[in-house]
């Protein structure tokens, strides 16, 4: 049996000719470029990196039916914890992939059975007892001993990476993960996630780091971050809360708005979002809020919510259904608001909420942490998003916010929020960007860098000895450095004289200067170098500043290295990477000799991660 064929032909006669074409490049590329190579002696890592809810689970099945195809007998597909989300991950298992032989979590027997006759997908929840169950399951029966292992960890980033790293200890599913895969005589991990901030800051020593990255796009009609959150400007889909006077009425009026549109053109389902905290007494706050405004909706009706809507359905403008008239989106309003259809869920740790109970009519669906990775809300097209941390993390308010899809109607979509949190989003997404830029054009040394006050990921899964922040704004020079050849990087410099006091140049020009430098370990100019990459990856054609600088007699290992005009003028220039070169004179050190000294700044306001090796 062709498997990947079979797979395409099935999504192909659910009229999904686009994905089937989308799933077909990623499967082929991975598999051309990886497993084809796979030696079946070795345990090798890779990443599948996609946007939030971008159709993954597909590109995850496309790769697993190639690597069937090219031998691969075993798969283990890991879920995050939690129940429904694993039975709804068998389901669709067993719905869309033909020829195999698919367990869940309590079919040994049925693993043990088949023998391998059948190449065998085995689903499970990353819990540490289900985990330790298979480890053993798996080594029980032998046939792993002579068997490669393919793993497929969707939302690789949580749970999975060791959370005791710090204390010289493994986390217990991270134990159980390696068991695994280690029992084999050989394997492939296959990370997928669309926050990969966490694992691009493991080390390779961890043995989580990838050894390779693919990047899938999205299809077209995938709303995404440079939908809500573009380079200039605020869209028309967001809404800043700081000036409006009752926003949660806002919140309301518009979810009705655009519920009435859906409801009168045949649709069958709304969702508004509210995620306002982690605490469970704001969202029972939140909620009576909400009930209340829908209250005076109704008693407003004829009124005050009647003029709203019309001044608002003036500026509707769907783009996957025709505009109905007023009428029929008022009657639909009246429906809803007489009948009491529309429903206040709340999902957090107190409450269990199944999927079908937001799967159709018009809901505000309120929470916190639950509001994460692995839930998607259909036809989700408002959302009031507060949620405020003292220490925000980047890949964490990514995933809560839930606004990206398929499904999601550009011409009604509507995310209220405050100012300072929507600039958070928006430096995420333009880190989000300079990671895919860096990954198409092949780098191997990811880099990641936020503004200050955003974490890229939670602390207790990086390894605070060998993760280094450096941040911008801030001057570097090596206390002892070295030319790999004094007069190259004379000739490189030759056409920048000192009559001007700085000349603007491209960080190509940047980036050979420095390849000429020697440092030891107190200036990471294999990092700076990786930093470069990453801004010329974004935009080819960026530009630094380059200050020169001739016969400086300045002593070796003491103080600045700069005058305090220099550094005055390097700090003139905030939003560039500013490199100065000092030629020093070598009568206070040096080695006697007269080098190229670099002092190097980045742009101010960020903070660069680097991931040190021994």
């Amino acid at each position: 049996m062709q498997y990947l064929k079979k797979y395409l032909d099935k999504i192909i006669s659910r009229g999904n000719s686009g994905l089937a074409e989308s799933i077909s490049a990623t499967a082929d590329e991975v598999g051309n470029r990886y497993l084809k190579n796979f030696s079946f002696t070795s345990h090798e890592i890779g990443l599948l990196f996609g946007n939030v809810q971008s159709g993954k689970t597909g590109q995850m099945f496309g790769i697993m039916c190639k690597a069937t195809d090219l031998g691969f007998p075993v798969f283990v597909l890991l879920t995050t914890d939690n129940v429904v989300l694993q039975q709804q991950t068998l389901d669709r298992v067993k719905a869309d992939l033909e020829g195999y032989c698919i367990c869940g979590e309590n079919d040994a027997k049925i693993f043990a059975d088949n023998s391998l006759m059948l190449p065998t997908i085995v689903v499970l929840k990353k819990n540490a007892r289900i985990l330790k169950l298979w480890a053993n399951i798996f080594n029980s029966t032998g046939f792993m001993r002579g068997n490669p292992l393919f793993i497929v960890d969707d939302e690789a980033d949580a749970a999975s990476l060791n959370t005791l790293v710090n204390r010289s200890k493994r986390s217990s599913i991270n134990k159980y993960l390696d068991s695994i895969r280690s029992g084999a005589a050989s394997s492939l991990y296959l990370q997928v996630t669309g926050t990969p901030q966490a694992i691009f800051l493991q080390t390779m020593k961890s043995g989580w780091h990838p050894l390779f990255t693919h990047y899938f796009k999205p299809g077209k009609a995938y709303l995404g971050g440079d939908f809500f959150f573009p380079k200039t400007g605020k869209p028309d889909c967001v809404t800043f809360v700081d000036s409006l006077k009752t926003p949660e009425r806002d919140v309301v009026i518009r979810h009705l708005l655009v519920t009435g549109q859906i409801f009168a053109s045949g649709g069958t389902v709304s969702n508004c979002l509210v995620h306002p905290s982690v605490r469970q007494a704001a969202h029972q706050k939140f909620a009576a809020s909400i009930k209340t405004e829908l209250e005076w909706c109704k008693a407003n009706l004829t009124g005050a919510l009647s003029a709203e809507l019309k001044k608002q359905f003036m500026l509707l403008n769907p783009d996957k259904s025709a505009k109905v008239t007023f009428k029929q989106l008022m009657d639909a309003v009246t429906k809803i608001l007489t009948n009491d259809e529309a429903k206040i869920i709340i999902m957090n740790g107190k409450t269990d909420v199944e999927s079908d109970e937001y799967a159709e009519g018009c809901n505000f669906v309120i929470g916190g942490n639950t509001l994460g990775r692995g839930v998607t809300f259909p036809s989700l097209q408002t959302i009031y998003y507060i949620r405020t941390a003292k220490k925000p993390q980047a890949d964490t308010m990514w995933q809560h916010s839930r606004m990206f899809g398929y499904d999601r109607d550009p011409g009604m979509m509507m995310v209220y929020i405050d100012e300072r949190l929507y600039k958070l989003f928006a430096d995420i997404n333009a880190t989000n960007n300079a990671i895919i830029s860096q990954v198409e054009q092949g780098l191997d040394d990811i880099k990641i860098y936020y503004p200050e006050g955003l974490n890229p990921t939670r602390k207790n899964v990086l390894d605070t000895d060998h993760v280094e922040a450096i941040s911008g704004g801030t001057n570097y020079y090596p206390f002892y450095p070295d030319n790999d050849t004094i007069d190259d990087i004379s000739g490189l410099l030759a056409a920048f004289s000192e009559t001007e006091p700085y000349y603007q140049v491209s960080l190509r020009l940047m980036k050979e200067v420095l390849s000429h430098v020697v440092s030891g370990p107190d200036f990471k100019l294999k990092s700076f170098i990786s930093i470069i990459d990453v801004m010329l990856a974004e935009a080819p054609t960026t530009q630094g500043i380059l200050i020169v600088r001739r016969n400086r007699d300045i002593a070796q290992g003491t103080g600045a290295l700069l005058s305090p005009n220099d550094w005055q003028l390097g700090g003139s220039f905030p939003r560039k990477i500013v490199l100065t070169m000092y030629q020093v004179t070598g009568t206070k050190g040096w080695g006697g000799k007269q080098l190229w000294v670099p002092n190097i700044k980045l742009p101010d306001g960020s903070v660069y991660y680097d991931v040190i090796e021994d």
